[in-house]
């Protein structure tokens, strides 16, 4: 009976295969994988599975393939995973700069702008089909969604009661005139 392979053996085969498996993300521009996607590929693909949380296992994996890519010279291809809620990078994503020797960046939109820039020069890199201008960096479908709705939502007026001129709640029903 084969046993189970030791956490480095599977880390190790883990972060190959996610090297694999980003590399063909980045060949079409603009996408991105969760790291949910990202998890269920890598142990399918691999055949070594865990039922240890995602959280406790898939950093370790990413900072290998942060490493590979850098010793590689290739873009840093972490910059195309993202959450699933939110569509942002994770707080490993530090791991990308410190690796490249760049100073932290603490704000979180720069940081995702860190990301989208990374995230074309994978595209370039990795044969994805550009647009005739070369393309442009983007924040993760998600992201940008939750930006522009929030954007959106600042550049309405508030509305306000007809008769008394007072901003109406949430409900559309003035407090005053009822």
């Amino acid at each position: 009976m084969a046993s189970k392979p030791a956490i480095q053996e599977a880390r190790e085969a883990w972060g190959a295969e996610a090297y694999s498996i980003l590399v063909g993300v980045a060949q079409t521009y603009h996408a991105v994988i969760t790291y949910k996607e990202l998890a269920e590929e890598i142990q399918s693909r691999t055949g070594i599975s865990t039922k240890m949380l995602l959280h406790n296992w898939i950093g370790p994996v990413l900072g290998r393939v942060v490493r590979e890519a850098h010793r590689r010279g290739d873009p840093p291809l972490t910059a195309l995973v993202v959450h699933t809620d939110d569509g942002k990078v994770g707080s490993g994503y530090k791991e990308v700069l410190a690796v490249a020797g760049e100073a932290l960046v603490e704000d979180e939109l720069e940081r995702e702008h860190h990301a989208a820039e990374a995230r074309l020069a994978c595209y370039r890199r990795f044969g994805a089909i550009l647009p005739p201008d070369g393309g442009v960096p983007a924040l993760a479908p998600r992201l940008q969604a939750s930006i522009e709705r929030r954007r959106e939502r600042a550049d309405r007026p508030p509305r306000v009661c007809e008769r008394c001129f007072v901003q109406l709640p949430s409900t559309g029903i003035c407090d005053s005139c009822g």
